[in-house]
């Protein structure tokens, strides 16, 4: 079993990007989902509600991320990794009360303009924490501003098995892994408790439930009934949908492509 892909997503809800390696740490990988966008209430915003969000791309720069609207590429707005403007703000993240810090002005502006709204970015410090459920993180794991848990691994023998049943096949990033995984069968996953990705050992703590959020074209922002429709009827847990695995992380280093994977 191989590690096919690694993926992060700087910031929450908005475009992904693959990575050749990257760093674990507790929370995420290094720069998963450590910046959030929040609205006048300073409630996180998602492209549940606003779709247009799957059309923003994100980019690792040596000085800050480089964020850019699709339709407009010639306009974008670089984020400085170290925040300028600074001031701290508590945030609501599902149920989570989070402290965080503003940005810097300019991505607030090239936001708000681009998505019609009053919003702000803002960052996760270090200082702030956000435990991961400890009904199934037993060991009081620190998160992002991820839905959940740090850290998200799916099959690809499981995204050709739902493509096999759909109309028109979807790409794996309608669900947002951290990891895919190649040469196992279909929700092998679904079986794992622990595994080792190269030297790195992870703990599997639960089934990820699916939203509508899955529903999202990424390359369009166009909203459908599918996967979920399909997901449901075969894969539908107490009335969930499942589909991927949550993790947390044992060990805090370097994670390539190709690594192989061994469940113990």
């Amino acid at each position: 079993m191989i590690l096919s892909e690694i993926w992060v997503y700087p910031v929450k809800s908005l475009g992904g990007i693959r990575l050749a390696e990257a760093k674990t740490e507790e929370r995420g990988l290094q720069y998963d989902r450590r910046w959030m966008i929040i609205d006048e209430n300073d409630v996180f915003i998602t492209q549940r509600v606003f779709t247009k969000m799957a059309l923003i791309d994100v980019e690792l720069l040596s000085d800050g991320l480089r964020i850019s609207y699709r339709p407009e590429p010639k306009n974008p707005v670089i984020v400085p990794y170290k925040p300028v403007s600074s001031k701290p703000v508590t945030v609501t993240v599902w149920d989570d009360v989070v402290e965080a810090v503003t940005v810097c002005e300019e991505a607030d502006a090239w936001l708000s303009s681009t998505l019609n709204q009053n919003l702000r970015l803002v960052m996760m410090p270090d200082s702030s924490f956000r435990k991961a459920d400890t009904k199934y993180a037993k060991h009081e794991e620190n998160v992002s501003f991820a839905d959940a848990f740090p850290y998200l691994i799916i099959s690809q023998a499981s995204l050709d098995d739902l493509n096999s049943r759909l109309a028109e096949p979807i790409s794996m990033r309608r669900f947002r892994p951290n990891f895919v995984v190649t040469g196992t069968e279909a929700f092998a996953e679904d079986q794992w408790k622990n595994v080792m990705i190269g030297d790195l050992n992870f703990e599997i703590v639960k089934p990820c439930a699916r939203c509508v959020l899955t529903t999202i074209n990424p390359e369009t922002a166009e909203k459908g009934s599918e996967p979920l429709k399909t997901l449901a009827s075969y894969r539908r847990v107490n009335n969930k949908v499942m589909f991927g695995q949550n993790m947390v992380v044992k060990d805090i280093g370097t994670i390539k492509e190709g690594d192989q994977l061994v469940v113990y």
